[in-house]
């Protein structure tokens, strides 16, 4: 089982935290786990977004071409990553900030 996960959205709104918080849940079960953090030099309101890959073996690399899952927390991350998602993943959406629906219909949103 290897499971990959992108949160994003602006720096500020807890992406980074969020992808730490479900890396340790990994970790606690005993899983392997990578964590990998972008974030422009803004201290808030820049984009920053990380992935997040849990398995029940070696990881080869932290690097995710097509997530299982994505969380956008806002329009730019949703417009940046909705393609990469694998066909049948899921989109998380904040709909307080994203006024767009998920074009895509090979994946639950």
């Amino acid at each position: 089982m290897e499971k990959a996960v992108i949160f994003a959205g602006f720096g500020g709104q807890g992406i980074l935290l969020a992808g730490k918080i479900l890396a340790r849940a990994g970790m606690n079960r005993g899983l392997e786990v990578t964590w990998l953090p972008s974030y422009g030099p803004e201290m808030r309101g820049g984009t920053a977004n990380c992935t997040v890959v849990v398995a029940d073996s070696q990881i080869g690399s932290p690097v995710v071409d097509n997530p299982e899952a994505l969380v956008a927390m806002n329009a730019p991350s949703l417009d940046r990553f909705e393609g990469r998602v694998a066909a049948g993943g899921v989109i998380v959406v904040n709909s307080s900030l994203v006024k767009r629906a998920v074009k895509r219909h090979d994946v639950r949103a």
